[in-house]
């Protein structure tokens, strides 16, 4: 019998037997961590989670009707490939109705993608730009971004008034070619002004106004503002740019086609699909050409856009002359770069070729605008010729304007690009 409380002796405490865990903590804790590692592995196995716990949001895909989407123009079902996708196109803002003899162009703006109606009229009308007082911002110095299908209707429209005997069908549609009697479009669309026989031996100067086409505002400019002898080179991805090369053609304005190219820091500096890279092959920057040369008819000759990398290489450089020359245009030199091949493989291929002496907009401010306005006089009387470019932007328009109203009072000829360009080759 066990002593109890009451019977055992004072000062002596009664004496319990301890309890045991049949397992230790530590053996706990990795008994816990291996449940769970076996549920991770579990759940990976059987459960069907492929963003792996990342958080998900559902939205409707259903979109309302765009209002106004029965007045957006009609492409021709196929939209052109892209570095970044299929463009998206936003509805145009309506133009105020045009004025007999005008024509209406429809122009995306190159950095916010918003589209302008811009009504071009004839030469005895003012040139009106009829956007919403919302101005929005030019961006003719960075990329090409807009990248709409051609309307076929308008294209044959806009076809009809060319010579069919300098066109060929390529797989991107129609190209330029040299024709059977030996046409070229080099002569066939200049528009040589008469200069009187006192002035030949002048200095000549060409003018290139570029990326015509991407700023509403400043193509506008451009078209109102600058005399015939100033080249217009367009863009090849802005909107309505059949209608834009037909309407310059008719104010007896000489018409460019801007290639984009290779510069040194793409792709951070992207010049636009298409760009002509001299990581490809020959072939396959031909094809890119013929790409580029299918957007619209009636130009001159090709003017390279960005290109500091690609106008310095050679072996890229040459079948791209190669096939310029063989179609009867001529080649302009952007600039881009002073390590530039293009005028020895010019040469080479026999091919009229223009390079730009100055960037009239590298600073776009109206008085470092006028100070390159100076320097390119001064290297057309050293030289005999000088060409000056700058993007349709409303500053630099507007002080190539002012400045050439006077030009010629100061001993010069203002010429369109083919006068430089096949004097600078026959010299």
């Amino acid at each position: 019998m066990e002593t109890d409380d009451l019977s055992a002796p004072l000062g002596q405490a009664k004496k319990t037997k301890s309890r045991k865990l049949p397992f230790a903590a530590p053996q706990v804790v990795a008994g816990l961590l291996g449940l769970c590692g076996l549920v991770a592995v579990g759940w990976a196995a059987l459960v069907n989670d492929p963003l792996g716990g990342e958080p998900v949001a559902v939205v409707a895909t259903g979109f309302a009707p765009v209002a106004g989407a029965k007045d957006m123009p009609k492409g021709d079902g196929v939209e052109h490939s892209r570095h970044d996708g299929i463009a998206m196109k936003a509805p145009p803002e309506k133009a105020a109705a045009a004025p007999p003899g005008s024509q209406t162009i429809t122009i995306i703006d190159g950095s916010s993608g918003k589209s302008k109606d811009v009504i071009i009229p004839g030469k005895s009308g003012a040139l009106e730009n009829e956007a919403p007082a919302g101005k929005s911002s030019d961006n003719a110095q960075g990329k090409f971004s807009a990248m709409p299908a051609a309307n076929p209707a308008t294209k044959l429209a806009s076809l009809a008034a060319l010579d069919h005997k300098l066109l060929e069908n390529s797989r991107h549609g129609p190209i330029p070619k040299v024709g059977t009697n030996g046409a070229r479009a080099l002569t066939i669309y200049a528009h040589a002004r008469a200069i009187p026989a006192a002035q030949k031996e002048l200095p000549r100067i060409a003018i290139v106004i570029g990326a015509l086409g991407i700023s509403a505002s400043g193509t506008a400019d451009a078209f109102s503002m600058l005399p015939a002898p100033v080249t217009f080179a367009l863009a090849p991805y802005s909107t309505d740019v059949e209608k834009l090369a037909e309407h310059a053609r008719a104010e007896n304005h000489e018409v460019l086609l801007q290639a984009p190219m290779e510069p040194f820091d793409y792709p951070d500096n992207d010049p636009g699909p298409q760009t002509l890279l001299t990581s490809l092959t020959g072939e396959q920057n031909v094809d890119r050409l013929h790409w580029l040369m299918s957007r619209f008819q009636g130009y001159v000759g090709i003017e390279s856009f960005m290109g500091a990398r690609f106008t310095a290489s050679e072996q890229a450089l040459t079948p791209v002359l190669g096939e310029i020359a063989k179609r009867g245009l001529i080649f302009v030199d952007g600039g881009g770069s002073t390590r530039s091949v293009a005028a020895q493989v010019a040469g080479g291929h026999n091919l009229p070729f223009a390079k730009t002496d100055i960037v009239l907009d590298a600073v776009p401010t109206p008085i470092e605008i006028d100070r390159a306005l100076a320097r390119l006089e001064i290297s057309a009387r050293e030289n005999g010729v000088a060409v000056g470019y700058a993007n349709a932007q409303p500053a630099p328009v507007e002080r190539i304007a002012a400045w050439a109203k006077k030009v010629e009072a100061r001993g010069f000829v203002l010429v369109p690009i083919t006068m430089v360009a096949l004097k600078t080759k026959s010299s």
